[in-house]
């Protein structure tokens, strides 16, 4: 058999469409383009949106989306899930004119031009156009807004994509015209089921090289649930096999060969978009929590996406006087401290300083009594409650305040032998009133007895 390698008689590489040194398996579109479903039956995951009779199996199937449900359609979920795959699904089914925009590249003039295209093909040719917007949560309200007389006359059908959640990044109008679908993650056996796929499917590699099971577990733990990635980590795997392979042998994607060909696992996470809230969030709640693995995971993440060091700082600095607190006062010093020295370092070295305020954070003792208290004094404060301040702790330094019996009845604390004196300080509606319940966890243990001693010594029990 002649080497994939090899020009053949007519002096192009065999199978490789003219392109020297790359074989027929490899050349052309991507994998992943290649590899893109053509029906829903080829769908992998999302098998929640592709049950018989779901609003997505009607919409592939029916003439006229319209009469098959809303008018528009929005596909929300992380890269690599299948969102592009969908709309090109729905939006080439018979009788459908297709138009792709990009919100990245395109502007109001451009949506406004396939608006009326769209309506002009309707009227003169009884034609439905499908547009289908990628990265909708780009568009400005000004430029979303340029689409509702299109979809809400139904000139147009819009199918759009966002990996942001719509309803912080859509407008309101729009979002309740739409159906909304939400795409998950692939999991490790619909990905493991797309790589084999690809490794047979003639438009893929068709067959042409092997793979042994560790680096196949590879591509899919290296993949994240990611479609896209997945297929491109594969992509160029195979790459790897078909330069290292013997001059007669047949390609082999080992481990070694895999892990050289994948520098790392891309982080998915998007610092404009849903995954910076929730990898936020779950950072805080494991430091809070007490998981300080957990909250390294969480650091690590955000630093490998390039992150912000002074955010994750601000996060910690908020972390340790809301879930710390007076528990471990010490806490907020180091957070503070990280901040400043975040800002005077840079990365990455910063990394070595926001690590070691996050371990002071997780594995300190836990209160947020101070937190609690402060929200606790402004419900009432919102509520109304408080009144006068009583008249000895107002200001008495101005002309006419002792007349007014300002000060009247003060006592000044440092002439009392203890420091601390019987004394009303609270408004007339609040006095007794406790906000701050320290806990009886870390350096708070200590300050709940001095608490309660100062509030008897104060209030005169």
């Amino acid at each position: 058999m002649a080497d994939l390698f090899s020009p053949d008689a007519d002096g192009d590489a065999a199978g490789g469409a003219g392109t020297p040194g790359v074989p027929a398996v490899l050349a052309g579109a991507p994998l992943a383009v290649r590899m893109r479903p053509r029906s829903l039956d080829e769908v992998v995951g999302q098998q929640h949106l592709l049950a018989a009779g779901s609003p997505l199996r009607r919409l592939a199937a029916d003439g006229d989306l319209g009469r098959a449900g809303p008018a528009s359609v929005i596909l929300w979920g992380p890269p690599g899930t299948g969102k592009t795959t969908l709309a090109h699904v729905l939006a080439h089914a018979a009788g459908r004119t297709f138009a792709e925009l990009s919100a990245v590249t395109a502007g109001v003039k451009d949506v406004r031009g396939v608006v009326e295209g769209a309506r002009r093909d309707r009227d003169l040719y009884g034609r439905q156009t499908v547009l289908f917007l990628d990265e909708i949560h780009r568009f400005t309200k000004a430029q979303q807004d340029a689409l509702l007389p299109g979809v809400e006359n139904r000139w147009v059908v819009l199918v759009a994509a966002t990996t942001e959640n719509p309803n912080f990044s859509v407008v309101t109008p729009l979002l309740s015209r739409s159906l909304l679908l939400t795409l998950r993650p692939l999991t490790p056996e619909d990905v493991r089921a797309l790589l084999h796929r690809a490794l047979v499917d003639p438009r893929g590699l068709a067959g042409e090289l092997d793979v042994d099971e560790d680096a196949l577990e590879h591509l899919v733990r290296v993949a994240d649930g990611d479609a896209r990635r997945a297929l491109t980590a594969l992509e160029a795997a195979a790459g790897a096999a078909f330069d290292d392979r013997a001059a007669e042998g047949r390609p082999r994607i080992a481990l070694a060969l895999a892990e050289r060909a994948l520098d790392r696992a891309a982080v998915r996470y998007d610092r404009a978009g849903d995954q910076h809230y929730d990898v936020a969030s779950a950072f805080i709640k494991s430091m809070r929590g007490s998981d300080v693995d957990a909250a390294l995971h969480y650091l690590a993440r955000m630093v490998e996406a390039g992150e912000d060091p002074r955010f994750i700082a601000r996060r910690i600095v908020i972390s340790a006087a809301e879930d710390v607190g007076m528990a471990d006062p010490s806490a907020l010093q180091t957070a503070v401290a990280a901040m400043h020295a975040v800002a005077q370092i840079g990365m990455p070295e910063a990394r070595i300083v926001l690590a070691q305020a996050v371990v002071h954070n997780a594995t300190a003792p836990k209160s947020n009594a101070a937190y609690a208290g402060v929200n606790a004094a402004i419900a009432d404060v919102r509520a109304g409650r408080g009144g006068a301040v009583p008249a000895h702790l107002r200001d008495s330094h101005y002309a006419g305040a002792q007349r007014l019996g300002h000060g009247a009845g003060y006592v000044y604390t440092h002439e009392v032998p203890s420091g601390v004196a019987e004394q009303q300080y609270a408004p007339d509606e609040l006095v007794g009133t406790d906000y701050y319940r320290p806990t009886d966890r870390g350096f708070e243990a200590q300050l709940r007895e001095r608490v309660a001693r100062l509030r008897r010594i104060v209030r005169g029990r």
